[in-house]
């Protein structure tokens, strides 16, 4: 064997392992990919379904506020419906899924952070009866023949759920009772009634710029599955 052939053969041998080495690069790179996109698959399903599942399991309850200076108030639908605003009583919980307790939940639309998009944030606070959500409730109603729940605005905390993040906005719509297909109940972006529950609550998310062609949110429409009348009590 001569030294030039030694040297082809080990300038071979380099060639076949860089080529090697390419190749698991790229191959590692699509695996990281690949799990990267089912991840972010995963995701946007799991906040799909926790909406679906807390917005079916909304329990109609009341509040019991307190006017301004103290003077204990009546009962008030504990619902806010407001365009960027949502909240309930859900009998569905991340921690305990249907399982465990009444969880009083807050959906609101946040900018992003950086100013990147917006954010679907999500807070729930453990029901503690009428009295317990009296300091959530905000101003008394205005008066007038059809009054609008007043609510405290939703605060960021530490125990807050990112549901989406970097989307374009997102918005929620109501509609009355009546069937789904009945053209003559249009949807709402603002739910105004103090003496009735929405039968149906729409989410509707615009995916943000850099979210274009992946796997974005998708929007929610849910039928609220309770079916006691407003006025009835309803206990735990």
């Amino acid at each position: 064997m001569t030294l030039i052939e030694l040297l082809i053969a080990v300038s071979l041998v380099s060639l076949l392992s860089v080529g090697m080495l390419f190749s698991i690069r790229v191959g590692l790179g699509a695996l990281e990919g690949t799990q990267r996109s089912v991840t972010d698959t995963r995701r946007v399903l799991g906040a799909q379904k926790i909406l679906e599942l807390q917005l079916s399991s909304l329990l109609p309850l009341r509040a019991n506020c307190v006017e301004m200076g103290g003077v204990p108030g009546g009962p008030r639908m504990l619902f806010t419906g407001e365009a960027t605003v949502l909240r309930f009583v859900t009998g569905y919980s991340l921690e305990g899924a249907m399982r465990g307790t009444p969880q009083l939940v807050e959906l609101w639309v946040a900018p992003g952070e950086r100013g990147l998009g917006a954010r679907l944030l999500m807070n729930e606070i453990p029901w503690r009866g009428a009295i317990g959500a009296g300091p959530y409730c905000g101003p008394p109603p205005a008066p007038g023949p059809m009054p609008s729940m007043a609510f405290q605005t939703p605060q960021q905390m530490p125990s807050t759920f990112v549901l989406a993040d970097r989307i374009g906005g997102a918005r929620f719509f109501y509609r009355e009772p009546g069937k789904l297909g009945d053209p003559s109940k249009p949807w709402m972006e603002r739910w105004p009634r103090m003496d009735l529950w929405p039968d149906a609550v729409r989410v509707e998310i615009v995916p943000g710029r850099d979210q274009q062609g992946q796997n974005s949110p998708v929007g929610v429409t849910a039928r609220l599955g309770f079916i006691k009348p407003p006025g009835e009590q309803y206990a735990f």
